[in-house]
């Protein structure tokens, strides 16, 4: 599954993550806010006119940053966006290139790009003829987006670029987002954020680290609200650290009234949104005479409604597939049910659409529910409505349960979401609008692996083992992602994952089975080469074979924010060891048993004549925790990762 409405977009747009992005029409003149040209004087982008604190611990420095929004009468806009970045490093290089997505909807009215070196002389500007201009679409999508893209590749430290743009859009479905620092180890000396609007529109925000009020003034019936920022720090990336809005300045805007084409919509309330989206889908559920018969055919004579939502839910998998349709208004007005029914084919609005017409045919109430999708989407404002969403899928409430349909797969089951939509809010849509609900949670008890493995080991260090793995939930979600890679990135996955000095795959296969919590059951064969050390009498063997546990906290001591562990799960491991004759136990691992507020670590170790029997559990608890936490959790990664280590030996004799 991937994003799947429009994203068009600016290089500023792409600061709010994976929002469909509308267009701009051009309403004043540039000469407004930024004197284009100018000299390397003008600019003073010398390297040595940095302070000391900015250049510490920073790839990338932000010299300037102005960005202008100007919403007109209409309700169309045009932005404004000029900024320029010192690049310190080859690590900073990835923030230098510049990007701008149009399509229809959009039109990119000015672009100009210069290049400065270390002492701030400029040493070329860009070329329109040297723009790249390219689809921004994938393989299987229906979309007219296309990116202008360029890149100095200046590998000379320190260097500047500074671009500038004028972007128009038809409508303020959509308003940028000012975000000054875009990254970890990235400072900002200068940044302003301004929007420009008539007196009599309502324009809404929320800001984040940012204490001031916007500074309001009034021009000839507008009225002018400014964010700035100076001299900010470069951060240093943690480990379980939370999102980057909530350690650094972010200011996110919506509009109130916005018209897309010939719809009005407001955005002052989530139950407002909601009624703007049904509008543009309303009267688009009619199925063909032919699939109507079919649903009847499938579904009357069950009594029980969840197998009625599974055997729907079955035939969309098995007669649809998803091709992503970025077409229709600004991506968002969904392709109606007779078009997926003759075509087989939808993007995530046509295939939830129709899987909501087949169970209004069967006399089931289900809703088309938006939804930002992304594995740790935790950025949503509950109290701030704007169009935040990506992603289609239907929701089933019933009188014990909801069941959740992910419309675009074809290999889940009825009722599992995953961690691409779970834990998150999702807005319903009827008649009546948009509703606010939360989807599943999947605690540890349903992210399991469990892994049982039977090993021989010979004289000479050798094992030949085979491991019998089933990933539940979330656990398989992640190994699915990963079956999906071509060979040769799965070989290199593979060894990444097992933890073996030397060794040989020599047989692997993977199962999905299909129920209500989706498994993966992976089968390994493995010969691992000088696995156990072999010293004189003695073999030093490390019963916990396969499931070794990296996880540390270094920075402990300078945490600065919140701990947010996201992953929930559950790890039960059991392993059993052949010996060589001849061997009895010298030494031997003490059972050990660690309990937190972090989760839960179980760890035991039995010697017998001919085998060694080993137990592991390893639960995570989710969770959100202070800085003054982050000792105790790196003691506890450390204690799990001493006991993961621990040998038996062996002696002959």
């Amino acid at each position: 599954m991937i994003i799947l409405l429009k994203r068009t977009v600016s290089k500023l747009y792409l600061k709010r993550k994976n929002n469909p992005m509308q267009k701009f029409f051009s309403v004043l003149l540039i000469s407004m806010f930024f004197v284009s040209g100018g000299n390397a004087q003008d600019n003073n982008y010398a390297i040595s006119l940095l302070s000391p604190a900015l250049v510490k611990d920073a790839n990338t420095v932000k010299r300037m940053e102005d960005t202008k929004v100007v919403i007109s009468d209409g309700g169309k806009a045009t932005v404004y966006h000029k900024y320029a970045l010192t690049i310190l490093n080859e690590a900073g290089d990835k923030n230098a290139s510049f990007d701008c997505y149009y399509d229809k909807y959009h039109d990119i009215k000015y672009v100009e790009g210069k290049l400065f070196d270390a002492s701030g002389n400029k040493i070329r500007s860009m070329k329109k003829s040297e723009l790249k201009d390219y689809s921004a679409v994938e393989d299987n999508m229906m979309d007219d987006s296309r990116v202008q893209y360029y890149d100095f590749e200046c590998k000379k430290y320190p260097y500047t670029v500074e671009y500038e743009t004028e972007l128009s859009c038809k409508n303020i479905f959509n308003l940028p987002d000012w975000e000054p620092v875009e990254h970890m180890n990235y400072s900002v000396a200068a940044s302003s954020f301004t929007v420009q609007c008539p007196e009599n529109y309502k324009l809404r925000y929320k800001a984040f680290n940012y204490t001031k009020n916007p500074d309001i003034t009034q021009d000839k019936g507008s009225v002018i609200y400014k964010w700035s920022v100076e001299n900010i720090a470069a951060l240093q990336w943690q480990k379980y650290e939370p999102e980057l809005y909530e350690l650094t300045p972010t200011l996110m805007v919506a509009p109130s009234d916005f018209k897309m084409d010939d719809y009005a919509g407001n955005l002052n309330t989530w139950q407002a949104l909601g009624k703007f989206i049904y509008s543009l889908n309303q009267g688009r559920d009619e199925l063909p005479d032919n699939i109507k018969q079919t649903v009847h055919h499938l579904t009357d004579g069950v009594a029980d409604v969840h197998q009625k939502i599974k055997i729907l839910y079955d035939y969309l998998q098995k007669n649809t597939r998803y091709v992503s349709i970025q077409l229709g208004i600004g991506g968002w007005q969904t392709f109606d049910a007779k078009y997926v029914a003759s075509k087989g084919y939808g993007d995530c609005k046509a295939l939830s659409n129709y899987m909501h017409s087949l169970l209004k045919e069967a006399g089931i109430k289900g809703y088309y529910t938006l939804i930002k999708a992304g594995n740790d989407e935790t950025d949503f404002q509950k109290e701030f409505p704007s169009n935040c969403f990506n992603h289609i899928i239907v929701c089933v409430p019933l009188a014990k349960d909801t069941m959740w349909l992910e419309c675009t797969s074809n290999t889940l089951p009825a009722g599992y979401l995953g961690r691409f939509t779970c834990n998150r809010y999702a807005l319903l849509i009827d008649e009546d609008g948009g509703k606010l609900v939360h989807t599943p949670v999947y605690n540890k008890e349903y992210n399991l692996q469990v892994s049982k493995i039977n090993a021989d080991l010979d004289s000479t260090g050798l094992l030949k083992l085979k491991a019998n793995t089933e990933y539940t939930g979330e656990q398989q979600d992640i190994l699915g992602e990963i079956l999906t890679l071509p060979k040769d990135r799965l070989e290199d996955y593979q060894k990444e994952r097992i933890n073996l000095p030397s060794y040989t795959i020599d047989k692997s296969s993977y199962q999905t089975i299909k129920e209500k919590f989706p498994v993966i059951n992976e089968q390994l064969e493995i010969t691992a080469n000088n696995y156990a050390a072999v010293t004189g009498r003695r073999i030093f063997i490390n019963p916990d074979v396969l499931n070794r546990s990296g996880n540390q906290l270094k920075d402990y001591a300078e945490r600065t924010s919140d701990i947010v562990i996201r992953e929930e799960f559950k790890d039960i491991d059991s392993v059993e060891i052949s010996i060589p004759g001849g061997y009895t136990a010298e030494s031997i691992p003490s059972d050990v048993l660690i309990e937190s507020k972090f989760g839960k670590y179980a760890a035991t170790t039995k010697v017998f004549p001919d085998k060694i029997i080993y137990y592991r559990l390893n639960e995570r608890n989710s969770g959100r925790y202070p800085a003054t936490d982050a000792k105790a959790l790196a003691d506890f990664f450390d204690k799990i990762s001493k006991a993961d280590r621990a040998k038996v030996v062996l002696v002959k004799g």
